[in-house]
């Protein structure tokens, strides 16, 4: 099967849902699950960048310690503090009934950013798909690693999930070598697909998006400067932000990778080809939708 290269004009395909009036409700709700007490600003970054895709409303989840700190950092966001482990992550186990009230009427779900431990955000990933049927879902960072023990139980979601593991991440998913990931991404992005039954944003230089049934992108990258910390974050809420909106994952994860690469290109140029910062990712976004008019 032949892949397609992503671009603006093939993105026609995949319009964007426009609103037709002016209530937040209809860009829909967003939740952000992330942050820890040594990664607090992962859950900012996502947040943010769902808010400038076009989220109506946003929730950020985050440990209980870095609460205060977030909501001020984010204001127009509801933010709500969790219970925490003793090395500064969320406490699934106590965390979980609080979760069902605050992701109730959520659209789009982000799970991972900034979270530390791979095994109780994969449980916690996997009963709120269980919980939350009409959910669409994105899993980043610590809710991709330890997926394949639960793999029949997304599969039953699948059609609702996109994953967007790196090298080291999809390794630990498939349970491959880095390097094997790194020499055929492709591959790697094809079994995790197999796999799960989801959509796959395989992240590299160059980035795979492949959907269940096998059909294949490849997005060419936004520079080597988008290599940087919190980038990843970036990518997750904009994705978050397109799903709250409306978008099937599909549509989402290839509209998140387009804008987050073109992103990084317009920041390229203005700053140069290095040292601008995953912060600054978001607030190329609108300009990009209206550009595409979106």
């Amino acid at each position: 099967m032949t892949h397609e290269i992503l671009t603006a004009d093939s993105l026609k395909a995949f319009p964007l849902p426009m609103p037709h009036e002016g209530s937040k409700d209809e860009r829909g709700s967003a939740l952000v699950l992330g942050g820890s007490r040594s990664v607090p600003g992962a859950a900012l970054l996502a947040g943010i960048a769902a808010l400038r895709a076009g989220a109506g409303k946003l929730k950020i989840a985050t440990v209980e310690s870095g609460a205060a700190g977030m909501g001020l950092a984010v204001p127009e966001a509801m933010v709500v503090g969790l219970p925490e482990t003793p090395e500064g992550g969320v406490d699934g186990a106590r965390a979980k009934d609080c979760l069902l009230k605050v992701t109730k009427g959520c659209d789009g779900l982000l799970i991972g950013p900034g979270l530390v431990e791979d095994g109780p955000t994969t449980k916690l990933a996997v009963e709120l798909l269980e919980a939350l049927p009409d959910a669409s879902f994105i899993l980043d960072a610590a809710a991709i690693c330890g997926l394949a023990p639960h793999a029949g139980d997304v599969c039953r979601h699948g059609e609702r999930v996109v994953i967007t593991p790196h090298a080291g991440e999809m390794a630990q998913l498939l349970d491959r070598s880095r390097e094997a990931v790194e020499a055929d991404p492709l591959d790697a992005a094809l079994a995790a697909a197999n796999l799960l039954h989801a959509v796959v944003v395989m992240k590299g230089a160059e980035t795979w998006i492949v959907d269940p049934q096998g059909a294949r992108w490849l997005y060419e990258g936004g520079g080597v400067g988008l290599a940087t910390s919190g980038s990843g974050d970036a990518l997750a809420g904009i994705v978050v932000g397109l799903l709250a909106r409306g978008l099937a994952p599909l549509a989402a994860a290839l509209w998140g990778v387009f804008l987050h690469g073109e992103a990084g290109k317009r920041l390229a140029a203005s700053i140069g080809p290095v040292g601008f910062l995953a912060r600054e990712i978001a607030g190329e976004v609108p300009r990009l939708l209206r550009e595409t008019g979106s």
